[in-house]
């Protein structure tokens, strides 16, 4: 699928695909199948079908594949480096202006989820690539120091 989209983007050499997941930046990090129950990890042959299981999406082979079909390829990076590239910090503080104290801290932690490399957060376990018909990068994707792994 990943080879259809890039190659459909190489051809026209205009658009955009994004795919934002959680992964490994390259293969061969890990288990990659994962099973999770009411918030939290089980073994993935405990009481199947009553468990939602997935998969660390390995980006280099995405990447690669994406090469091959004659798209240009940006990233992966992290989450976190990308929102904050894109201006989540503005935002937030643009929203938190205008916010009561209750809102403003729910805001902070949403920040932190979705930007932060602790515990729980998405910021470095979530990666982005993106796949484009043209060169440059899209707006986030020349972050100089990107956390790539």
């Amino acid at each position: 699928m990943v080879a259809e989209i890039a190659a459909t983007l190489a051809r026209h050499g205009a658009g955009l695909a994004l795919l934002v997941d959680y992964g490994y930046a390259g293969p061969g990090e890990g288990e990659t199948l994962q099973a999770v129950r009411a918030h939290a990890p089980v073994d993935v042959l405990d009481r199947p079908g009553e468990a939602d299981l997935s998969a660390h999406v390995d980006f280099a082979a995405l990447a690669a594949a994406a090469r091959g079909a004659g798209a240009a390829v940006h990233g992966p990076v992290g989450q976190g480096d990308l929102l904050l590239a894109l201006g989540l910090l503005e935002r937030a503080g643009a929203l938190g202006a205008a916010a009561g104290e209750v809102e403003r801290s729910a805001l902070t932690a949403a920040v932190r989820r979705l930007a932060g490399d602790g515990e729980g957060e998405m910021g470095a376990l979530f990666k982005a690539l993106a796949l484009t018909g043209r060169p440059e990068p899209p707006p986030g994707f020349a972050v100089v120091g990107a956390r790539e792994g």
